[in-house]
């Protein structure tokens, strides 16, 4: 199967600190979300903003679906990419609806009225925020903003997902709600999803594989239970933990305690 999303030789710098040098991410493909795993300050948030093209970086090759985005403007990337910040966005007089109309707008300007209010309210139906949809944003909950904010990257209908911390600002349930929605999408549209996430033990439930990340870049890459070593753990995290499984099969991180060689913030 042909990679749906090629990341070769990829080079960041942050504050003028080289996060990533040369970075090579294994073969990603259609229909799969994969989550970003690792400590504070590895890069995850950084490496998102890069393949966005919101991040100066330079690379060999950033490809989605054979299409070389590393050569393409900012808005014609960006069409592509439904891309979630960790922040959210701001309170104002917009109605959830209006804001995620005026989303879709941006990236299609010709679009009739008719298809612009299917699509949005396709959106809305998809993430459970119906009754927000008329709740002005300044009214609205952190929680609530962030499933609004997932309802703009979506309305779009992009092909791949970056999303940031998608899950921090929710209770458990809208946690599994944004979680069974996002993947549902890229199944139903063969898309693919690169989410960072800290909740180690939410997002191997619900994403086909991980990219795990430490201070001297990735550590491993491939299914939860293959990648996420003890010895992995230990480099990464600094703390000493194990993989055990729950009744259904479901693997589960356990974490001990901090190990001699923990991480600094």
């Amino acid at each position: 199967m042909n990679s749906a999303l090629e990341v070769q030789g990829i080079s960041v710098c942050y504050r003028h600190k080289a996060i990533f040098q040369g970075l090579d991410l294994p073969d990603l493909n259609a229909g799969n979300t994969i989550a970003l795993l690792g400590p504070n300050g590895v890069g995850k948030s950084t490496l998102l903003r890069a393949i966005a093209g919101l991040q100066k970086s330079s690379a060999e090759r950033i490809a989605l679906f054979g299409r070389d985005l590393s050569r393409l403007a900012g808005k014609e990337r960006l069409s592509n990419i439904g891309y979630l910040p960790q922040s959210l966005p701001q309170p104002s007089s917009l109605l959830a609806y209006e804001a995620v109309c005026s989303a879709c707008r941006a990236h299609a300007p010709g679009i009739s009225r008719c298809q612009l209010d299917t699509q949005v309210e396709e959106v809305f139906e998809r993430l459970a925020i119906g009754h927000l949809a008329l709740v002005p944003m300044r009214a609205l909950s952190g929680g609530q903003r962030q499933m609004v904010a997932l309802a703009q990257a979506l309305v779009r209908k992009p092909r791949l997902l970056l999303l940031d911390e998608p899950t921090s600002a929710l209770d458990m349930r809208w946690q599994l709600v944004l979680l069974h929605a996002v993947r549902d999408y890229v199944t139903e549209h063969q898309a693919i999803c690169l989410a960072a996430m800290h909740d180690i033990n939410l997002a191997i439930q619900h994403v086909n594989s991980v990219l795990l990340f430490g201070r001297n870049g990735l550590l491993g890459s491939g299914a939860a239970q293959q990648t996420l070593s003890d010895e992995r753990l230990r480099l990464a995290y600094g703390v000493t933990a194990r993989i055990e499984y729950a009744s259904d099969g479901a693997p589960m991180v356990l974490c001990d305690g901090i190990s001699d060689d923990g991480q600094a913030l």
